[in-house]
Parts: structure tokens; sequence; C-alpha cells
């Protein structure tokens, strides 16, 4: 079993170094570590130039989706996932992703769990999960960690690539299209990744181009699935994600008897 990390990059080379050497310390699996760059200038490309196992490109592209598309096609992977380049994987957890898939072989998406930490990684909270629920990820949020997310590569195969017209939500808006094409999502409790929270992570930047895009791809979750058209009223929306929040709180503390 190969898996392929793609990560996609754009000046943030001081966060470089921790997510290349995270992948390289993994043992006992085959991978490839894929970075697309969009053109960084700060130290991003000295960085790249270190490490000559690396898949590397820096050109200008038209946004995160898009760097991670090119990815996931140059990808030769049985599996893929893509790390972004100020997150890093924690030791051993690729063999621990292939354990789970051999017990899983129906599995078509596995998700984990992960670490915030700070910027010096220090760590936060563990963040844990539960098997994913379309009804609660569609009003709860994007609650499953992209950097701790495998595809098989035969999703992305079929033609399911990443919407390139969402620039924050685009996690949210492909896991839910993908339950809409009938792929099955399977979850290990294991931490997989560390999530770094600082300043210029692209969710605390763009705050109001996040809201707008996650109106946009619940409504048409709801209008491709042909649930009452009602349902995508903003007051309704907000309505929902508050009692659909304490129905995942109750869940996870039945899956690991906490409540965080």
């Amino acid at each position: 079993m190969k898996f392929s990390i793609i990560t996609p990059s754009f000046n943030q080379g001081r966060f470089l170094p921790d997510c290349v050497e995270s992948v390289l310390s993994q043992s006992g699996v085959e991978f490839e570590h894929i970075v697309v760059d969009a053109g960084s200038t700060d130290e991003t490309l000295d960085v790249l130039k270190r490490y000559p196992h690396l898949l590397w490109t820096s050109e200008p592209d038209q946004g995160m989706s898009d760097g991670i598309n090119k990815g996931f096609l140059k990808a030769t992977g049985d599996w893929l996932m893509w790390l972004n380049c100020d997150d890093y994987l924690l030791p051993g957890v690729l063999q621990k992703v292939a354990d789970h898939i051999a017990l899983h072989p129906e599995d078509d998406v596995v998700h984990g769990d992960c670490l915030f930490v700070n910027e010096d990684k220090s760590l936060i909270r563990r963040k844990y999960d539960h098997p994913v629920d379309e009804e609660m990820l569609l009003f709860v949020g994007c609650y499953i960690p992209s950097t701790s997310t495998f595809f098989r590569r035969s999703v992305i195969g079929s033609g399911n690539l990443l919407d390139v017209k969402y620039r924050v939500c685009m996690d949210w808006e492909y896991y839910l299209r993908l339950m809409r094409n009938g792929f099955r999502f399977g979850y290990l409790p294991e931490a997989i990744a560390g999530f770094r929270w600082h300043g210029s992570n692209t969710s605390v930047v763009q705050v109001q181009r996040r809201l707008e895009e996650a109106m946009m791809l619940q409504r048409e979750h709801i209008s491709i699935r042909k649930m009452p058209s009602w349902l995508g009223n903003r007051h309704v929306l907000q309505l929902l994600r508050k009692i659909f929040q304490v129905r995942r709180i109750a869940r996870r503390k039945r899956i690991h008897g906490r409540w965080h």
C-alpha cells in the first residue's frame, strides 16, 4: 500500500520543515510527498531544495483547491491525503491508517482526529470526533479535519476533485459531495496530525468568505438532496446548527467518554 501526501504551499516556509520531516519520519509504509507551491517569495523554495525526495512545483495557481487538485492528479499512491504546509503528521500514523484500511476494505474515505496546537506546537487540546453523519456534517459544519483524512485512489480517479470556487470551505463541500456520490466513510479514533492555529490560518483571515461559502454549499446540498427548501433559510440553519451541535456532543461523549 502506497500513500500520496499532497501539501499545498504559499509563503509559509517557516512551517514547511516540520511538515516535510513529519512525513519523512513515517515508517513501515511506502509514501510519496508532493508539494504544490503557488509561487512563494519567502524561504519556501530554499526549504524544498533541501529535500531531494520531494516531488514539487512552484507556479501560480487558482488557490489552495487548485493546488491540491494538481497534487491529486500527479499522485501515484493507493491512498491520498492533503497535509497543509503549516500542519504535520504525528509519529507512526500512516501505519495505523494502513492497519485500519486492511481491517475495513469497504471504506473509501478514512478520517481521524487531530491535535490543535499553537504556532510553537504546544498543545491546545485534542479534537475528538466520531463516525461521520451526513445531516450532522451538513448542519454543524466541517468537523472532519482535512489534515487527518485519506481518500482511496478510486475516489479521485472517478473524477472527484475539489471545487476551485471554494477557497475556505472546500473540504466541507467535498465531503458532502462524496457522500452524495455514495462513497463510504470510515472513522479511525486516532490523532493523525497536528493542526496549527495561528494568525494567518485561512479560516481565520477569510471569515466573511467562509460564512458565504458555508451558506452556498449548504443550500446546494439541500437542493440536490431534494430536501425542503425552507431548510436553507439562514435562521433555520442557525437553529439546526445548535440542535445538531448538542447531538454531536452527546455522540462524542458516548464514543470517547468526554465532551470535546
